[in-house]
């Protein structure tokens, strides 16, 4: 029984075991389960074009369904430790730029046509041959920058940094805890949770992350019960009264592929398809570069395994996210805290991708783990990420410089996809200052063309009439 599936999946190949896998996919799980209680947050707390809301229990299931179809036919298909679930950030412009310019179902309709537009992108070759055309120290980089950039996640999730209201006397954008200071309970779990976690690392216990998570999140659950804490953010650490909780898939299927185009324009529709395609194709691409590259699974190339499947397989998780209504599904950056476990295959995908499953049963139960006590993974993970700065040679101003900015980019602007644009952009830039315009592969210079339009996204709008 066990045999095939090690040979399947090369578990044994890459260095892995079966407990590694298995502590790896409750790892990621537990670091995005967060996406259970905000993804239906977002998407219901918005209004399409007729007032019209989603229901909250509906997008629950959603949300769980698609998470957990997606990562097993990922673990199963790709054989890659990627996760997948609706993307943070495309929820947001599907709730707040595209839902008030049509209906829901129009809208999910636009993630359904996204998704297909991928696809086409990967069975083309296109997308994979970009992957292929970036220049290895540019993915490296993109590994660093995503690196600082879930450390980032994880300090604001935790309620460790938090942005400072909109003050006109006020010049710095974030700040220490809530108030300049850090106090309460919650931020005191998650401080505890990253020195729990850094010292388990550093003594090489097997499980670090998992034990940190498990232990920061029973400690949680006995503060909130004997202490007066007012808010643990999203999922609150208290013993639910009921554990089950049945599935609702009222909102399977209820997507109109091409309604947007006459309720809004087609050169409207058109732009927004490109603003969702560029985001999903990027992001996608730096997460997968990144978190490969930290699991040590890069061929001698410097390319990903499986590379084809893995992307057909993440645009087609867009088209389910539209169909179920969850919008665009996508690679998670979580996925890092599995591989920072010891995951180094699919199998681990079966484990993440049954918790949601179960999940679809079991929500009440499965939140009850605070940010707080998930976040100190992301922060660790964070520092295994950050270590490969070491490779990219800051001698040569004509990679060090699309390098850095890479990195800096992606924490500050809170985008995987702003970082990679802006490193494109130096890149083709610097090398054709210094002559070396020949050296740049010309896919390279198609998607920095690209990138300025979406950079540029505002004014052409603007200037087209659009808005």
């Amino acid at each position: 029984m066990l045999a095939p599936l090690d040979r399947y999946f090369r578990i044994t190949a890459r260095g892995s075991t079966y407990s590694r896998e298995v502590r790896g996919g409750f790892a990621t799980f537990f670091t995005m389960a967060y996406i259970l209680v905000l993804n239906p947050i977002i998407l219901g707390s918005a209004k399409d074009k007729f007032g019209h809301q989603l229901d909250g229990a509906e997008l629950v299931t959603a949300t769980a369904l698609v998470a957990a179809v997606m990562t097993v036919i990922m673990g199963v298909g790709g054989n890659l430790p990627l996760a997948l679930a609706a993307g943070l950030g495309l929820n947001a412009v599907v709730a707040f730029q595209i839902a008030p310019l049509m209906s829901w179902p129009d809208a999910m309709g636009l993630i359904v046509l996204e998704g297909l537009l991928i696809c086409v992108l990967v069975v083309t070759g296109l997308r994979e041959a970009v992957m292929r055309a970036i220049p290895q120290p540019l993915k490296q980089a993109i590994s660093v920058g995503i690196g600082l950039f879930i450390a980032f996640i994880g300090f604001v999730d935790a309620g460790f940094v938090t942005r400072i209201p909109d003050i006109a006397q006020s010049t710095v954008p974030v700040q220490l805890g809530g108030t300049g200071t850090l106090s309460g309970w919650p931020v005191l779990v998650f401080c505890l949770g990253v020195l729990l976690t850094i010292g388990l690392l550093a003594r090489k216990v097997k499980g670090a992350i998992l034990i940190s998570i498990v232990v920061m999140t029973v400690v949680s659950v006995i503060i909130n019960s004997v202490a007066d804490v007012k808010s643990w953010g999203l999922t609150t650490p208290e013993i639910p009264d009921d554990v089950f909780a049945a599935p609702d898939f009222g909102l399977l299927g209820d997507f109109s592929l091409f309604g947007a185009f006459g309720r809004t324009g087609a050169l409207t529709v058109i732009l927004l398809v490109f603003t969702l395609i560029l985001s999903d194709f990027f992001d996608t691409m730096g997460t997968v570069v990144g978190i490969t590259a930290e699991a040590g699974l890069l061929d001698e190339n410097g390319q990903v395994p499986n590379l084809g499947r893995v992307l057909l397989i993440d645009g087609a998780a867009a088209v389910a996210g539209g169909a179920a209504s969850a919008s665009s599904s996508t690679t998670y950056i979580e996925s890092a805290a599995g591989v920072g476990e010891g995951a180094r295959t699919g199998f681990a995908n079966l484990v993440t991708g049954g918790l949601f499953a179960l999940a679809l049963f079991l929500s009440p139960l499965l939140t009850i783990v605070p940010l707080q006590a998930a976040a100190p993974a992301l922060v660790a993970v964070g520092f295994l990420m950050m270590t490969q700065v070491k490779h990219i040679d800051w001698d040569r101003y004509d990679i060090a410089v699309p390098a850095f900015l890479t990195i800096a980019v992606m924490p500050f602007t809170y985008s995987i996809t702003n970082g990679i644009g802006v490193g494109f952009l130096a890149y083709v830039v610097i090398k054709t200052v210094v002559g070396k315009a020949r050296e740049v592969h010309w896919l390279l210079w198609g998607a920095s063309a690209l990138f300025l339009v979406y950079f540029a996204i505002d004014p052409l709008e603007q200037l087209l009439g659009v808005r």
